[in-house]
């Protein structure tokens, strides 16, 4: 591991570094995290109106991570000591100006095909109009699951490798 001068990081993001269980093993600044592949946190929400209907973005084209990809309404890391609710909070703020009561749906281990991030899903309903921040969100949309799920048949590339799994997921627990 390279050595980090003090004051080097200073100004930039900590994650909680965590093993495959999900225990917090130390912190680090976000680029050594995503350089060194080191396993971390993150959490989407997934915002439902009264219709039904799911509201997704698409990343902005100046992301790091996957941009220019449908995502879940509001999606982030999770800052060293936080929880994976008040980052979701924290998220849906931050992206969309909501505020809502959040309920923990599940929760996807670490790996590759998820930028080696343990993610959990949180759901809200809220029909109020998202005020989103134009640093993260291109563009929103709200989409019956069932339209999603036949876009995503079609055309998986367009969104990102977690919000697939996660779709995925729901899929599965509607049809059980």
């Amino acid at each position: 591991m390279p050595a980090i001068q003090v004051g080097e990081h200073e100004d930039e993001e900590w994650f909680d570094v965590v093993d495959e269980q999900d225990r917090v093993l130390r912190s680090a600044p976000r680029s050594e995290v995503h350089q060194c592949g080191l396993l971390h946190r993150a959490a989407h929400v997934w915002v439902f109106n009264s219709s039904g209907e799911l509201l997704i973005h698409l990343r902005s084209a100046g992301k790091e991570e996957e941009p220019s990809k449908w995502t879940s309404s509001a999606a982030g890391h999770l800052s060293a000591g936080e929880t994976y609710a008040q980052a979701a909070s924290r998220e849906l703020q931050e992206e969309l100006g909501l505020v809502a009561d959040l309920e923990f749906w599940h929760k996807i281990p670490s790996g590759p095909d998820v930028g080696y991030e343990h993610t959990a899903l949180f759901v809200c309903r809220c029909d109020h109009p998202p005020t989103p921040d134009p640093r993260e969100i291109a563009e929103f949309r709200y989409v019956s699951p069932e339209r999603i799920r036949d876009w995503l048949e079609r055309e998986p590339r367009l969104f990102t490798n977690p919000f697939r799994l996660l779709f995925r997921w729901y899929c599965a627990r509607e049809r059980d």
